[in-house]
């Protein structure tokens, strides 16, 4: 990860001169740096952390409830509520052990107890991506206050990191016993984070405060007395208020024209982190011709794929070959995967093939129009998209942009309300985790609406290996008919840019993804003010 600063050296230097007085106003000045101003540019659609899934949902209630374990670079987890974990000889039996000095803001101690009621929970009401994780566990039981184990029907040899990481334990003192689904947890917030919600206006701002008690962090608590969450219309508004001091950090990827703005303004920072997801172009194999291989096959020949890495990207992406298990996950990553050749001459002849004609002559085959949807707000996808318009009539296929505003977007993509869906994952770091997600008939974002019996017992064989040695191949099996059947058009994977006044904060803890990068819990409770 790296760092580029670019410190106001002159201001500082006036300020060493200044007279007493004014040096008194500063005092006065920096002591009223304990509220930390982060912006987004959406609010929070549901504030309960096991229904929320939204980019802002997440960063706010992982303000407030802890998960097991951390995500690094490579896409490996470590140590953070828990201690220790591990599985039985043959397998079945999965466990963590967790601190003994965490509780709720409170004062009731967080224990097992809080994790076995939210498994409990999150698979009988199937909640969300971690209910599908759920599946093969036949009990949990709190056996003592800091131990909770697992019975599982198989060995399942990543069930542990991906409770770990993915997993928010939530208050079982505070949440309901049953109805969890529709428990809007919109106010008398509990927290075992750095921070508990006081108050939000929709469409302007979050407000926290900090807890007393959050051991993760050497400090013992959050160095800053209050955060607040700020709801800006675009990036754009959210990078001028950073320039005038007006915000303090900015949550959301910087595209890179804004980034290169940003790098030669006094005072801020850009701190670069890797993706561990990928961006792409999913395909609705529910809609006419894009349920046919040909069709699929000549949009995925169709994309400039360095164009849009170098255009669009500036440079901060690189190519995962095409394949749904991203390069930088060293340990499962595909050597041998290839991307799609962009070639607008080879998908007119796959067209042809496929009996596709241009009766008009207006240089588009008939009945191949398709809309695109798009996050308005992500400035590089909207790059992108442009890119793949322009490139695709090269290959005589129309496409018509739609940009919306996210949370819109995220739900038409939730009811597969689309012809072609261009985003991103923000991570996806172990494949036995992810791809019965995206691939199964059933999968909560399987938003092409694959069904596939090959690629069905494929998926039974993966989360049943009973070692990740023994799932690797398997997942490659998987990545490679996927894109042989281009059931997902993945461009690249990115690295993000996020930005902060360097001059008045200190002490960032970057972590992987946008969902993580400078403003999760332990980057938040860390940054502390300038002297």
């Amino acid at each position: 990860m790296e760092v580029v600063k670019n410190h106001a050296a002159s201001r500082r230097l006036a300020l060493l001169a200044a007279t007493s007085v004014l040096g008194l106003a500063f005092a006065g000045a920096a002591q009223a740096q304990s509220l930390l101003t982060v912006g987004t540019t959406t609010d929070v659609v549901n504030f309960n952390p096991l229904v929320g899934n939204s980019k802002t949902d997440t960063w706010v209630t992982n303000l407030m409830y802890p998960r097991l374990m951390q995500m690094h670079d490579d896409g490996t987890t470590s140590a953070l509520v828990a201690t220790d974990w591990g599985y039985s000889e043959d397998g079945l039996t999965a466990w963590f052990e967790i601190r003994g000095d965490m509780t709720w803001s409170d004062g009731t101690p967080l224990t097992a107890a809080d994790i076995a009621y939210t498994v409990t929970v999150v698979k009988a009401e199937s909640l969300g991506n971690l209910a599908a994780k759920l599946g093969g566990m036949e009990a949990v039981n709190a056996v003592s206050d800091t131990r909770v184990e697992f019975t599982l029907r198989s060995p399942d040899a990543i069930f542990l990191d991906y409770i770990g990481f993915w997993m928010p334990i939530v208050p079982s003192h505070v949440f309901p016993e049953t109805g969890v689904k529709d428990f809007a947890n919109d106010a008398n917030w509990v927290s075992a984070g750095p921070f508990v919600m006081t108050g939000f206006e929709r469409g302007q701002r979050y407000s926290f405060v900090k807890v007393e008690n959050y051991p993760l962090v050497e400090n013992g608590s959050a160095h800053v007395d209050e955060l607040e969450y700020r709801v800006f219309p675009d990036l754009n508004a959210q990078a001028l208020a950073l320039r005038a001091g007006e915000l303090d950090v900015i949550a959301n990827p910087i595209p890179p024209a804004i980034g290169r703005t940003l790098a030669t303004a006094p005072g801020i920072s850009l701190v670069e982190v890797p993706s561990l997801g990928w961006a792409h172009l999913q395909y609705n194999l529910s809609r006419d011709m894009l349920d046919e291989l040909a069709v699929r096959q000549a949009l995925a020949h169709a994309v400039d794929y360095d164009a849009i890495r170098a255009i669009a990207l500036q440079g901060l992406g690189t190519s995962t070959n095409s394949s749904v298990i991203s390069p930088a996950l060293a340990f499962w990553a595909d050597p041998d995967a290839q991307e799609y050749a962009f070639d607008p001459a080879l998908s007119r002849q796959i067209l042809e093939d496929a009996g596709y004609t241009d009766a008009n002559g207006d240089g588009f085959y008939d009945g191949l129009t398709f809309s695109v949807i798009y996050d308005q707000a992500a400035g590089e996808v909207a790059n992108w998209v442009q890119i793949v318009k322009d490139s695709s009539a090269e290959a005589g296929i129309r496409i018509e942009l739609s940009g919306m505003e996210r949370n819109t977007y995220l739900q038409r993509a939730r009811d597969r309300d689309f012809d072609l869906y261009a985003g991103s994952w923000g991570v996806m770091e172990a494949p036995p985790s992810y791809m019965p997600l995206i691939f199964r008939a059933n999968g909560n974002i399987n938003y092409g609406n694959i069904n596939d019996p090959v690629i069905e017992e494929m998926l039974d064989r993966l989360v049943t290996a009973p070692t990740p040695d023994a799932a690797r191949p398997i997942a490659h099996e998987i990545a490679r008919y996927a894109a042989e059947n281009v059931y997902d058009n993945v461009l690249y994977y990115q690295t993000f840019q996020f930005a902060y006044n360097s001059d008045n904060w200190e002490g960032v803890v970057p972590q992987p993804s946008d969902l993580l990068s400078i403003i999760n819990p332990l980057s938040l409770a860390s940054i502390k003010p300038v002297n």
